[in-house]
């Protein structure tokens, strides 16, 4: 019993000091990244503002309602003041009961105008945070590979969700508050001077003493507020992959693990969150402070003039009521500098995603028709990081005819996958030229482009819906018999229709009740639907038997003879009856023949294709010793 408390006190200690270290970690990298983002000067505001779009009304209709609020609050006092002094103090009834109905006919005039400011401000707060979130999933989705690569995904949802909330929130209280608190203040200020200049003095030196305090407590609060959005990114990233791989976790028994990352991550923004509270909860008691000594010293010094004569008892009064104005004014301002302060950050990362430009781009007058599957690469160079040392792909030189079934093989690693997203522009080359159908890539219309050529990625994503929804991903329009017999092509009627409710079955989310190789057979069938005239199959079929990849490759022949295939396998078999096979070895050709001639001339291929009939070490990734 002592050893298990001994061991959970040295985890509680080393998970503090790791997330201690992650928060030092975290503040270095986020105060380099504000460095940087300063300096890039990101239009914030104007990138902010145009997403207000259709709730502009909205907008310009709430500081006006909170404008008449203030109108009417501030006129309550001087009634107030003259019903003492003109009514009560001079015994006139009459005058009581007029200024009466002109005070409560104020107030419903305030309180409507402060209920209709409530009801356009959350039309126009919530109305800018949807057109925010669309407008950053709209331009995500105009994303290439190399723009995604800046934001991880756990981060891009931390910024549609909490980043958003944050920025609505801020947005409301900046049209409705930060309207109202600064005119209340400044009109209150300017009457308290009319009716008693040495009185009213006294606000100054307040307001100027809290002022320069929450400055200084806004300082402190809005680094801690920095480096906690970090944290939800870290936080989101650990609830993320824990869902993906549940399955893994579950079949390691990894449960505790993942329950004591979750705890530490959570626990950081636990940690920031409460030293931000305790600090933002000083404002109040100082606030409350500053109200009572402001009351007393107009009480003390009110009285006294009262007494000589220099101020009426009515004056007094309304004195008193702007003095609550102003300070109260002041502690609204402050909760809006905090809650700017606290937005700030997510403003900078939402503008971040909505300003991003993706590096792929359409040409100004792009070509919008492929005629044929051709390919040619001409001394292509590829990297994904511009300061690399060396390139993934190095002096890439082929030409592959329409109609022709290429295989591709080579050790993990040796830019297999690479070289073929190239082809749909899914990445562009960094030098050189990749021509299709004639034609440079960078000359097409994207979208055509990317019509003309199906790629079946290594992983296979299905998405949530039926069979048939995500088969119609390949063509919306497509026919049930289109369908059907897209999915005969890639042998996956073999097992839809032995489904109960066969293309309608439901897919869940990520297709996680169908098995690997039914996945990679719906995914196939959705390619085909495109009738594209080149397809690409990333390692697509090796979570089918052999019987199968035949039988599909078999299909591929007879039904689309015009459609030039690529197929990237590690299985022999699978591109042995293609008319050529490129060979790869870190990132360079190392043979592009016929499957003969590369048996009798190549070194890579014939231990791989030893190794899988029998002979050598079955290690694809090492040569042999030829």
């Amino acid at each position: 019993m002592k050893e298990n408390t001994k061991t959970s006190d040295e985890e509680l200690k080393e998970g503090t000091k790791i997330s201690g270290e992650g928060l030092k970690e975290d503040k270095k990298m986020s105060d380099k990244g504000l460095k940087e983002k300063t300096d890039q000067k990101l239009p914030i505001f104007k990138t902010l503002m145009k997403q207000v779009k259709q709730y502009k009304k909205d907008s310009i209709l709430t500081p006006l309602c909170m404008v008449l609020e203030v109108a009417m609050e501030m006129v309550i006092p001087l009634l107030m003041a003259s019903i003492i002094d003109k009514g009560v103090e001079a015994g006139n009834l009459n005058h009581i009961i007029i200024v009466g109905l002109e005070m409560i006919v104020i107030a419903f005039i305030g309180l409507f105008a402060g209920v209709m400011g409530g009801k356009y401000g959350a039309s126009a707060s919530t109305g800018f945070a949807r057109n925010l979130r669309s407008s950053m999933f709209k331009n995500i989705n105009r994303f290439s590979f190399s723009n995604i690569d800046r934001f991880s995904t756990a981060s891009l949802v931390t910024r549609m969700t909490t980043d958003v909330t944050s920025v609505q929130n801020a947005y409301q209280m900046i049209i409705r508050i930060g309207v109202r608190a600064p005119i209340s203040l400044i009109i209150a200020m300017i009457l308290s001077f009319a009716i008693s200049p040495r009185l009213a003095s006294i606000y100054l030196v307040a307001v100027i003493i809290l002022a320069v305090i929450i400055i200084f407590i806004i300082n402190v609060v809005k680094k801690i507020f920095d480096v906690m959005f970090k944290k939800y990114d870290a936080l989101n990233a650990t609830v993320q992959e824990n869902i993906n791989g549940i399955r893994v976790v579950k079949a390691y028994v990894r449960e505790e693990y993942e329950i004591k990352k979750f705890k530490k991550a959570s626990e950081a923004i636990y940690r920031l969150s409460v030293k931000a509270e305790k600090i933002l909860a000083g404002m109040s008691p100082i606030m409350m402070t500053m109200v009572y000594s402001c009351i007393i010293l107009i009480s003390w010094f009110g009285a006294k003039m009262i007494v000589g004569g220099n101020l009426t008892t009515g004056n007094m009064m309304s004195l008193l009521a702007y003095c609550m104005n102003i300070l109260m004014s002041l502690m609204m301002l402050s909760m809006i500098f905090v809650m700017i302060t606290m937005s700030m950050a997510s403003a900078r990362r939402i503008t971040e995603v909505l300003v991003e430009e993706p590096t792929i781009k359409n040409p100004e007058n792009p070509i919008m028709e492929i005629e044929n599957g051709d390919i040619e690469f001409r001394n292509v160079d590829f990297q994904y990081n511009l300061n690399a040392e060396e390139p993934v792909l190095k002096g890439i030189n082929i030409s592959i005819k329409s109609g022709e079934t290429i295989g591709i093989m080579g050790a993990t690693g040796s830019a297999k996958t690479t070289l073929v997203s190239l082809i749909p522009r899914l990445f562009d080359v960094t030098s050189g030229e990749l021509l299709v159908g004639d034609h440079n890539v960078k000359e097409y219309d994207i979208k055509k482009l990317r019509d003309a050529v199906s790629v079946v990625l290594q992983k296979n994503t299905l998405f949530t819906g039926t069979i048939a929804e995500n088969l119609r991903w390949g063509n919306e329009q497509a026919t049930d018999n289109e369908l059907k017999k897209a999915a005969h092509s890639a042998c996956a009627d073999e097992f839809i229709d032995k489904f109960p409710d066969g293309y309608d079955t439901f897919i869940d989310q990520g297709g996680t009740n169908v098995s690997g190789g039914q996945r990679q057979r719906i995914c196939i069938a959705r390619a085909l639907l495109k009738k594209p005239k080149i397809l690409i199959l990333d390692d697509s079929t090796s979570a089918v038997d052999t019987g199968t990849d035949a039988k599909i490759r078999k299909a591929f022949k007879e039904d689309i003879p015009d459609t030039t295939k690529i197929i990237i396998s590690q299985r022999v078999n699978s591109v042995m009856d293609a008319d050529r096979i490129l060979v790869l070895d870190n990132g360079q050709i190392d043979g592009f023949d016929s499957p003969e001639n590369l048996l009798k001339n190549n070194n890579i291929f014939q231990d791989i294709y030893e190794a899988q009939t029998g002979f050598g070490s079955g290690d694809f990734d090492e040569k042999g010793d030829k």
